[in-house]
């Protein structure tokens, strides 16, 4: 039981570090800054944030993310891998 604790604590720790990276990159007047869990924290075209674009764009990932899970699950996940 408390291996499966701590298995649970540092996946929880290892989540918490992915979601606080941040990449930003500036090309051709636009700024894009991405969270290491994938979620767009900041679009700006020319200088100006576009929060309906990022928003529309954070649930076009969300969907495409549960829809590859789905579709792992369906095929057996990673068990089938091993």
């Amino acid at each position: 039981m408390f291996d499966k604790a701590k298995m649970i604590a540092q996946a929880l720790k290892l989540k918490k570090a992915v979601e606080q990276e941040l990449t930003v990159v500036s090309e051709n007047g636009i700024e894009v800054a991405v969270s290491g869990d994938t979620k767009i924290k900041k679009l700006a075209i020319n200088g100006v944030e576009n929060k309906v674009l990022m928003e529309t764009l954070n649930k076009a990932l969300k969907k495409s993310q549960e829809s590859a899970a789905r579709k792992m699950k369906e095929m057996g996940g990673l068990e089938g891998l091993f």
